[in-house]
């Protein structure tokens, strides 16, 4: 069975819904960001269902355009089109007994839609260019990253099709939303791409961990699989550290943390007395009165933060 990284108690949840809705026959409506793990939980669903044994079969509706995409997903017969030289089952025959996943459901043309909509409601269907019925039993799992409750309210979505899939509605939470499965998942990429490239197997340093950990991930765990791929690639000693991370999570992680450090004392009181000299216009004496401490207390503070050249220039 596919394992799938749940150290977060967001893609625990994630997990125990899927697990529940495994076993019945239910459509599954999948939704989130591109490269969260849509696919991965499509296929757990899968493993887990009592339909396991039977095939799995995906179709990429946003890959093909509208008849091209028809002719994938329901088949067609001979000269149906240009080019159609023979008759071909589509990805719905290819998943009888099975399950059907649709990627990008939204990007299905309203015919098509339309004709899905048809197989949901009487398992049947016809071929491009066909008038023989098929009789299909597959479960659907339609996948999305886009928001289909609007594509309903804009009419780019059918809404009777909407409500035939949306029986249970999974949510696979960001990345950034479950910043706990970052270090196992850049973990379990480091050991896979390893073998896969033929490198000796390297370890993470801490501060790059830190540094994943604190770096948000747009692309979510497609981009970390991509990011620990690069380092096991350019990575030359026992460890991946940050100088093998690519500049865009140095950068943004150092950005975070400068964020959410809490400052020292020092640094609350170096803050304090730069704002008060402004306040008094880099007058020395006055901004000393203020803080209520001697003018020569107050240069020696300055010297201390490495402001004393500019105490010096300052009047007073």
């Amino acid at each position: 069975m596919i394992e799938i990284v749940a150290r977060s108690e967001a893609m625990r949840e994630t997990l125990r819904l899927a697990g529940r809705v495994a076993a019945t026959d239910a459509n599954v409506l999948v939704n989130g960001e591109s490269g969260a793990g849509k696919d991965a939980l499509a296929l757990f669903i899968h493993a887990l269902s009592k339909r396991a044994m039977g095939p799995f079969a995906k179709i990429d509706c946003a890959a093909l355009p509208g008849e091209l995409l028809e002719a994938e997903l329901f088949g067609y017969e001979r000269g149906a089109f240009t080019g159609a030289t023979q008759a071909k089952p589509g990805r719905l025959e290819a998943a009888h007994k099975g399950t059907l996943v649709l990627d990008e459901i939204a990007h299905l043309s309203w015919d098509a839609q339309a004709k899905l909509l048809r197989v949901i409601e009487r398992r049947e269907f016809e071929r491009l260019g066909g008038r023989r019925t098929v009789r299909v039993d597959a479960r659907l799992l339609a996948l999305t990253n886009v928001d289909l409750d609007d594509a309903v309210r804009r009419r780019a979505f059918r809404e009777d099709l909407f409500y035939r899939l949306n029986v249970v509605r999974i949510h696979v939470p960001p990345l950034r939303e479950r910043r706990e499965d970052v270090k196992p998942l850049a973990e379990s990429f480091l050991a896979d791409y390893a073998a896969k490239h033929g490198r000796p197997a390297r370890r993470f340093e801490r501060e790059a961990l830190a540094a994943l950990a604190a770096y948000d991930f747009p692309g979510n765990v497609r981009e970390l699989a991509n990011v620990v791929e690069r380092a096991v690639i350019v990575a030359e000693g026992a460890g991946v550290g940050l100088k093998e991370l690519p500049e865009s999570v140095r950068t943004a992680a150092g950005a975070r943390a400068r964020r959410t450090r809490r400052p020292t004392l020092a640094e609350l009181e170096s803050d304090y007395i730069r704002e008060v000299l402004e306040a008094a216009r880099g007058n020395k004496s006055e901004a000393a009165r203020v803080l209520g401490i001697s003018r020569k207390n107050l240069y020696e503070r300055l010297a201390r933060y490495g402001e004393g050249e500019e105490g010096k220039r300052a009047k007073g």
